[in-house]
């Protein structure tokens, strides 16, 4: 549990701030890191640990992202803001961007998958076609055998395991895809942040 004079501690600290002439500026920074720090909350334990914060941060958001919306979490929000108001944050806020990101780009490539598969099976040759013009590592014949055994299934009312097989094919389909686009990009800042050197040599 975290200590309580921490949190007093932190308030005091707000009211000296709020006398000071530049009030108006310190209070967007405070109400900033205080909705950082509810991101951070929000984060899965997995995603949390990748931030590598200090000690006593993680241990006051952990504690923070398990609380009802009480008054009690209000007050531990506001230490870790006051916390996090001591150290260089931006290391912490281009990591919870990168985090987001790959998050939200889960998802669309989960919606992507299902489409896929739903396209694949209603539509047999024409949607596999389609797809191994987008994808062409794809092996086909793997791709109309999951597709034929996924359309017996449905048609004898069978549970679908041919079709969950064939989503985890596109599944990761998309994530090799991904993961190519990212070294190719990756290739291309290199260049660009040793052009310079490059040309004089």
């Amino acid at each position: 549990m975290m200590i309580e004079e921490d949190y007093y501690e932190y308030d005091e600290e707000v009211e000296y701030y709020a006398v000071r002439p530049n009030k108006t500026r310190i209070k967007k920074e405070i109400a900033a890191l205080f909705k950082l720090g509810e991101e951070m909350a929000g984060l899965a334990p997995d995603q949390l640990e990748r931030l590598v914060l200090p000690e006593k941060i993680l241990q006051a958001v952990r504690e923070v992202s398990g609380m009802p919306h009480t008054g009690a979490r209000k007050r531990l929000l506001k230490y870790i803001a006051g916390q996090l108001h001591q150290i260089d944050v931006e290391p912490y806020v281009e990591k919870l961007a990168r985090l987001k990101n790959k998050s939200a780009h889960a998802v669309r490539e989960h919606h992507l998958a299902e489409q896929w598969r739903d396209r694949l099976i209603s539509e047999g040759n024409e949607a596999v076609t389609e797809l191994l013009d987008d994808y062409p590592e794809a092996d086909s014949q793997q791709l109309r055998q999951l597709i034929r055994n996924a359309q017996k299934e449905i048609a004898a009312a069978k549970p679908p395991k041919s079709s969950r097989l064939l989503y985890r094919y596109i599944k990761d389909l998309l994530q090799n895809d991904g993961l190519a686009a990212e070294e190719d990009e990756s290739e291309v800042d290199e260049d660009d942040a040793f052009g310079e050197d490059r040309e004089e040599i």
